[in-house]
């Protein structure tokens, strides 16, 4: 079974008012498709995600909030007390997606000295701190580097049925090793098939890209033009924004974009290269795209994070093209699209 997410709207160039309907209208529209959650990620320009977080639950009934936790941000006690209050509050669960940050200039501002490997190690002390006050009933002591806590508890004492789902960002071996000592899911970007090497390269690994996916590859790649129109402003920030960015997966990404800002086949790199959004997209038929997603989901992966969603119909076209994977039935999995093929 294959885990569908799709992600929050951007705030940027949106009033209040124009923001909070377009999120509640997104939320609306994975809601009704039965998407499982909504990716609410961080950085030093955007909402804070834990109100991003109480905004979602209250206007949803089932969608699950996939927050970004940052330990440069908050203490894991408060990201467990926060847990337990919207448990108790609304009888609802969150995710967490943790994130050590990727930009130099956003670490350097609330400084943050640490470096790479340090970022991570501080994340798994974290993550673990979290995981052990929400899922112990008795008083808790860790002993860190980077964290301590002395016999503390998280009351209301959190409902076992909504303890988190754990994830984390990136494709470094600092990653990869939190991964492990974690038992999480690695979210990623989805590189070009053919960059993959080995058995299982994506074993556990969530992808977050954008899907384009209609009856034909024309009509596919007409909307995806009209929708990330060549972007030459955004190519040149593009270019000086790499040259600060710390973060392993958007280094490689950016390398990759910078030989091919074309397609290649159904995977389209334009979009992230010219800053238009932040993930690859996949464009062309459903079943070019299903094909493509079926070999990703053979390699390993077993969630897939979509991009925002532009347009209500987005998520019903996207999920026809996992369906034509031959890892999704659309018709009746959790998941799956409420709309008629």
């Amino acid at each position: 079974m294959v885990n569908v997410y799709t992600t929050f709207p951007v705030i940027q160039d949106r009033s209040p008012s124009d923001f909070r309907q377009r999120f509640a209208l997104t939320a609306k529209w994975a809601e009704a498709a039965n998407i499982r959650g909504m990716l609410i990620y961080t950085d030093n320009t955007l909402l804070d995600p834990w109100a991003a977080a109480q905004f979602l639950i209250e206007r949803t009934e089932r969608l699950v909030p996939l927050v970004a936790v940052n330990p440069v941000y908050i203490h894991p006690f408060s990201v467990a007390r926060t847990i337990s209050s919207l448990g108790f509050l609304h009888e609802r669960g969150v995710h967490l997606n943790y994130v050590t940050g990727g930009f130099q200039r956003h670490l350097d501002q609330i400084g943050c000295g640490l470096d790479h490997d340090d970022r991570y190690d501080q994340l798994a002390e974290c993550a673990e701190i979290v995981a052990g006050l929400l899922g112990n009933p008795r008083p808790v002591t860790y002993k860190g580097k980077y964290f301590q806590i002395n016999k503390a508890t998280v009351t209301p004492r959190l409902d076992p049925a909504f303890l988190p789902e754990i994830f984390v960002a990136g494709t470094s071996d600092g990653c990869r090793a939190v991964q492990r000592r974690l038992e999480a899911t690695r979210l990623s970007y989805p590189r070009e098939i053919g960059s993959y090497l080995g058995e299982s390269p994506l074993a556990c690994t969530g992808l977050r890209m954008g899907i384009i996916a209609r009856d034909t590859t024309e009509e596919a790649w007409r909307i995806a033009r009209d929708r990330f129109p060549v972007y030459p402003e955004g190519e040149e920030l593009h270019e000086f924004v790499a040259e600060t960015v710390s973060s392993h997966w958007h280094l490689t990404l950016s390398a990759d974009a910078m030989r091919s800002s074309e397609r290649i086949g159904v995977y389209w790199l334009y979009p992230f290269r010219s800053y238009q959004t932040y993930c690859p997209y996949l464009v062309g038929s459903y079943a070019e795209v299903g094909e493509l997603l079926g070999r990703y989901l053979e390699l390993g992966a077993t969630t897939i994070i979509l991009d925002e969603l532009y347009e209500e119909d987005d998520v019903h076209h996207a999920m026809l093209a996992l369906e034509h994977s031959g890892r999704l039935d659309v018709s009746g999995a959790p998941g799956a699209s409420s709309k008629a093929g």
